[in-house]
């Protein structure tokens, strides 16, 4: 059976093979420090990082939908990574080592079965506020928790709250004695540290525009900006190395050389029960975010996005860094932007760049031997700081306030309370908002627009309207959810117009009622009947009218089935 190959792959041009190329390499130079970093937020060893940079990659190429999106270690992901590992083995052991691949495994044989299922459109099930608030209050939380290497401290707690909370005290400490908090050493890693954020801020700030008033191109200044944190990496690394600061300041240390040995993870039953639930929460997030970072580049290339091809090209993706000793991985934002702002023209950028970090494994794994821990968390900290969305969060609230709230107890829920608890929150909010909505449909009292056949609501129109007659437009589908609702809203508005003698009740936007509502329509019209009242369909759709056949209601209407609200209108005001 021949392998079917990518449609990329089938019409490559050779000439695309320099732009590939130098596109690879910048991300590779990307790749390796967050790879670095990202791996130590996850409480791993720092070659894992690496690790999960090879084989996903190239597998995400080969299966996936985007020609653009960068896959492989990613700071959210990371950080959920530690927090579903926090008390099952001890940070950087080998059984901790084991879960996370286990946690890598388990998310990407998930995110495969949803892309086989073909359930590409759950991403629908969490609204884009509640996204933002989730992603925004994790990198808050990752930034507040890399503060203690650039600032040369240690704190304590396990939430951005509590850690927010000790370095307040460690403030305070520090203004009431200062040479007592800060003794020379650790200065040393704070002026590091700190120098490389600074430095970090004034580059995204600054860099790109002022290259660009020099006459670069945009796309190739901002793509400079953003090697520039690579550089720091390497100048602080060979700073320390000259300068003999590796007795001063914690460093990676030796990384092991050479590729990662294959390996299938172990199959541990009771683990993977553990670890079952964390995955599912991982690899809802795996999609959310890297499917919004493929849609928005390709908005920008007028391609076309697959939702179950990246389900299963993330899915295998995560198979492969587990078979790799990685961890779970994703889309990155920033990998991304630099993959496109490259020149990348196909996938082929991806799996270049995947070489790339495979030579340095091979023969430079020496160089990061002495990059300090505070510019890795500096590296971390300026590439999650981009992600936090205060200015959706305003709109929103703006905009409409159940998303805002959405949105702000998703954020305030992971630094509260910590990722897994925020993203329940998330997801709660997103039900409920929904619910909440359904409950509540909107009814309007319309009427007749003069001279015309069009029916509008009486509170924003000047409308005809007869006192025999009450018109009311649902404009929600009828469910058990608001079923009791609309009864309420019906009989209140009838007693507001006593003299009416006929209810009609216009059904355009209804395209269901369930066995709860249709007994609720049966109830009504009972109630009319016993007043001397009659209750009168109008824009039926087929399918409705096809549901309340099942069960014969039209036939016990007490009123009529009107084609349209003009029609009733004419039949029972003529």
């Amino acid at each position: 059976m021949r392998w079917p190959l990518p449609d990329w792959l089938k019409t490559y041009r050779l000439r695309h093979l320099p732009e590939d190329t130098t596109a690879a390499l910048a991300v590779s130079l990307v790749l390796v420090p967050q790879g670095l970093a990202y791996a130590i937020l996850a409480g791993l060893p720092p070659q894992a990082g690496l690790y999960a940079a090879l084989l996903p990659l190239i597998a995400y190429s080969l299966l996936g939908s985007s020609r653009a999106l960068s896959v492989g270690p990613v700071a959210i992901i990371a950080l959920m990574t530690a927090s579903a590992l926090d008390g099952i083995a001890v940070p950087g052991s080998a059984e901790y080592v084991t879960a996370a691949i286990a946690l890598a495994l388990l998310a990407g044989v998930m995110l495969l079965l949803f892309g086989l299922l073909r359930l590409g459109a759950m991403a629908q099930f969490l609204s884009h506020p509640v996204i933002s608030g989730f992603i925004s209050g994790a990198a808050l939380s990752i930034a507040i928790g890399q503060l203690p290497p650039p600032l040369g401290i240690e704190l304590e707690g396990d939430t951005a709250l509590q850690l927010l909370g000790d370095l307040l005290t460690l403030s305070w400490g520090f203004v009431a004695s200062p040479a007592a908090t800060f003794p020379p050493p650790i200065s040393l890693t704070a002026t590091v540290g700190l120098g490389t954020l600074l430095l970090f801020w004034l580059t995204r700030r600054y860099l790109a525009s002022c290259l660009t008033i020099l006459g670069v191109s945009g796309s190739r200044a901002s793509l400079i900006s953003k090697l520039v944190p690579t550089a720091a990496v390497l100048g602080s690394a060979l700073a320390v190395s000259l300068f003999d600061w590796e007795d001063r300041m914690a460093v990676v240390g030796a990384l092991p050389a050479g590729l990662p040995a294959l390996v299938w993870p172990t199959l541990d039953l009771p683990l993977l029960r553990t670890l079952a639930l964390p995955a599912l929460m991982i690899s809802l997030v795996i999609f959310v975010e890297s499917i919004a970072i493929a849609q928005s580049f390709a908005l920008r290339q007028r391609t076309r996005i697959d939702s179950n091809a990246e389900l299963r090209g993330l899915g295998v993706a995560n198979i492969a860094s587990a078979v790799c000793g990685g961890f779970p991985v994703a889309g990155g934002f920033t990998r991304t932007t630099v993959n496109v702002d490259g020149g990348a023209r196909t996938p082929l950028a991806s799996i270049l760049a995947a070489f790339f970090v495979a030579l340095i494994l091979l023969f430079a794994t020496g160089v990061f031997h002495t990059l300090p821990m505070a510019v890795l968390a500096a590296t971390v900290m300026a590439a999650v700081i981009q992600l936090v969305d205060l200015k959706s969060l305003r709109y929103n609230w703006r905009y409409d306030r159940a998303e805002g709230m959405a949105q702000l107890g998703t954020l305030l829920g992971v630094l509260i309370a910590g990722v897994e608890v925020g993203i329940a929150i998330g997801i709660t909010l997103s039900l409920a908002t929904l619910i909440w909505r359904a409950s509540r449909p909107h009814m309007a009292v319309i009427g007749r627009i003069p001279e015309t056949e069009h029916f509008r609501n009486v509170e924003r129109f000047q409308v005809e309207v007869r006192p025999e007659l009450l018109m009311l437009r649902i404009d929600e589908n009828l469910f058990f959810g608001n079923a009791e609702a609309v009864e309420k809203r019906t009989l209140h508005l009838l007693e507001k117009q006593p003299e009416a003698r006929h209810l009609v009740l216009v059904l355009s936007s209804v395209s269901s009622i369930d066995a709860t509502a249709l007994e609720m329509l049966e109830l009504l019209n009972e109630q009319l009947k016993e007043r001397g009242q009659r209750l009168h369909l109008a824009e039926v759709k087929g399918p409705v009218l096809a549901q309340l056949e099942t069960r014969d209601f039209p036939t016990r209407l007490s009123g009529q089935l009107h084609l349209s609200a003009n029609a009733a209108f004419e039949t029972l005001t003529g």
